[in-house]
């Protein structure tokens, strides 16, 4: 099991939304861990790029990707995001779920992405720099903070428990 959690579900359907995936697009999971997000994509996009520098990432991924039936339109890239990114086409969109090197992989993705980039982060401080780094890019469209609760059985009746809340930062470079 990779470090950290795959994104959930319903954290996902938010990002697919905010990425405004289209049937056609071009699309790069940064930090693809798992590959969930990439999954959930590609339902939309033709192409998409999963890069991630964990080598058990890689390979959790391209597991992912083959039972998923995705292998055919996806190409994993193990290495550095912000040096994987500048031999990339021109991207739909992108979305970031790891935070090495953020600003950095921000700034390469604001010269291939034309439409949509959503970054997710856990953690404030990170959520801060990444909405200054897309204010100083003037990509930053908006932040949203996502509290999701999971109902379970307390005593034959419902209760709710909190996953981690998440920050997920919007920016659009057109």
């Amino acid at each position: 099991m990779l470090p950290g959690s795959p994104t959930k579900p319903e954290i996902i359907a938010i990002t697919i939304s905010k990425l405004k995936l289209a049937f056609g697009d071009v699309f790069c999971d940064v930090g693809c861990g798992t590959g969930a997000v990439s999954i959930a994509a590609s339902q939309f996009a033709d192409r998409i790029y999963a890069i991630d520098i964990r080598e058990e990432a890689i390979r959790e991924a391209e597991k992912n990707f083959d039972s998923a039936g995705i292998s055919d339109k996806t190409t994993l890239i193990h290495g550095e995001a912000s040096e994987a990114i500048a031999d990339l086409p021109r991207l739909d969109c992108a979305f970031v779920g790891g935070t090495r090197n953020i600003e950095s992989v921000l700034q390469k993705l604001h010269t291939k992405v034309y439409g949509r980039i959503v970054a997710n982060a856990a953690r404030i401080e990170t959520a801060a720099r990444i909405i200054g780094c897309m204010k100083s890019l003037e990509i930053f469209e908006e932040v949203i903070h996502v509290h999701v609760s999971k109902g379970y059985e307390l005593a034959g009746e419902t209760a709710f428990k909190p996953i981690n809340p998440v920050y997920i930062m919007v920016g659009t470079t057109l």
